[in-house]
């Protein structure tokens, strides 16, 4: 037994133990992911008590995630063309300024809706080149070996302040008010900013020099054969199009489930938050300790996170409602986190940035749309109707996938 768990832990931390590079990102992010996740609260708090309204805070999340649907086909190839890392220090300092902006008119007492809305586009659209700038960044640090490790790490680190972020955001709304929660996360962004600085880049991971470089749309064009002709590409955004849009707007039902069918505050809101992301970050570390991506995982997580928001979909108790938002946080990064891993590993080097773009375009692209339908059935029937639709359709996408599994499972490494 001992030896077993020494061997996951081993597995689990690879990438921390080996990389230098890859330590310095990881410290920063914890610092900068926490403040993001505060920031998260805080917002959907802010909306929620500026206009008593449930669809108004599916509108924050359209505002967040537009941006990944006008430019979020296009991300990939930018990113292809860029350097990575400065790409990086670039779009963290934007975010940086911008949250540092929100602040300033929340602690000013200026702050109206649109405002609000209008900075959540803004980040949106740095996050379109962030995003997939980040993942191709890490793939520079540790390697094709060490990659899926990263990527569980980075969906662990991303889940553990899931619960620090919302637990202390929960907090600071209930004693202070939102406005230190954005400063706290402006001030975030430093410890990433540091850690980015301090990276040795030559020992980054060298890609196989471009042969040529096509016309932006000539580009595109080429991703898009490619992510046609390759089954576990088609297959992993399929399912990630359909699931993504309807049964992932966490953001959009917490805060409706804590205020109106929990009938509680902000601290309840930060408690159940931070439950989803303790499962979410036990999904992280159960995919981190696996020694290769798993197809088995990315279905077994789409299935378990349909079945658990199906049974949420009618409580109206705390206590159960704790447990299935753990376990609905354990399968979604069981299914995320693989799904990345697969797309990163399949690609090849000169089309990686294109994948890793049409990864986030289908996770946030129909975000909008997404944020917008699931506000308004939580306005229809509440919380019991969002959460009985999302875990139908995403039980459905996993049980369509399976007939699927052999033929992408045939296909050579």
């Amino acid at each position: 037994m001992t030896a077993a768990l020494l061997t996951i832990n081993r597995r689990a931390f690879a990438s921390l133990r080996i990389h230098r590079n890859y330590r310095l990102y990881f410290l920063g992010q914890a610092i900068s992911q926490s403040g993001t996740w505060i920031d998260k609260v805080a917002q959907a708090w802010l909306v929620l008590a500026l206009t008593h309204s449930a669809f108004a805070v599916g509108l924050l999340a359209a505002c967040q995630f537009v941006p990944f649907s006008v430019l979020g086909l296009m991300a990939g190839v930018i990113v292809d063309r860029l350097d990575t890392w400065r790409t990086v220090v670039v779009t963290q300092a934007i975010r940086m300024v911008l949250a540092a902006t929100l602040a300033g008119i929340v602690l000013g007492g200026v702050v109206q809706v649109w405002m609000v809305y209008t900075l959540a586009v803004l980040t949106g659209i740095v996050l379109v080149l962030d995003a997939p700038s980040r993942q191709q960044l890490t793939f520079k640090m540790v390697g094709r070996d060490e990659l899926p490790n990263a990527v569980a790490l980075n969906s662990s680190l991303f889940n553990a302040a899931r619960i620090v972020g919302p637990g202390i955001g929960g907090l600071l709304i209930a004693a202070f008010g939102v406005g230190p929660a954005f400063a706290i996360n402006a001030a975030s962004f430093v410890a990433v900013l540091v850690g980015l600085l301090l990276m040795d880049t030559s020992k980054f991971v060298a890609f196989a020099p471009h042969e040529h470089l096509p016309t932006l749309f000539g580009s595109l064009r080429e991703g898009v054969s490619y992510a046609r002709g390759s089954p576990h590409v088609r297959l992993v955004l399929t399912m990630l199009v359909a699931i993504s849009t309807i049964a992932l707007n966490f953001n959009v039902l917490l805060p409706v489930l804590a205020r109106q069918t929990l009938s509680s505050g902000p601290g309840v809101f930060g408690l159940i938050a931070a439950c989803f992301g303790a499962g979410a970050l036990v999904g992280g570390l159960l995919s981190a300790a696996l020694a290769r991506a798993s197809w088995k995982a990315i279905v077994a997580g789409a299935g378990g996170l349909g079945l658990a928001e199906l049974v949420l979909a009618p409580l109206h108790s705390l206590g159960p409602a704790i447990l299935l938002l753990f376990l609905i946080g354990v399968f979604f990064t069981l299914y995320t986190a693989n799904s990345n891993t697969v797309l990163q590993l399949r690609a090849p080097d000169h089309l990686r940035g294109r994948v890793i773009g049409f990864y986030y375009f289908a996770f946030n692209g129909l975000a909008p749309l997404g944020g917008i339908l699931t506000g308004w059935l939580a306005a229809t029937g509440g919380t019991e109707l969002a959460f009985a639709v999302a875990g139908t359709v995403t039980a459905l996408v996993a049980l369509m996938a399976l007939p699927k599994l052999p033929g992408v499972r045939a296909e050579p490494a």
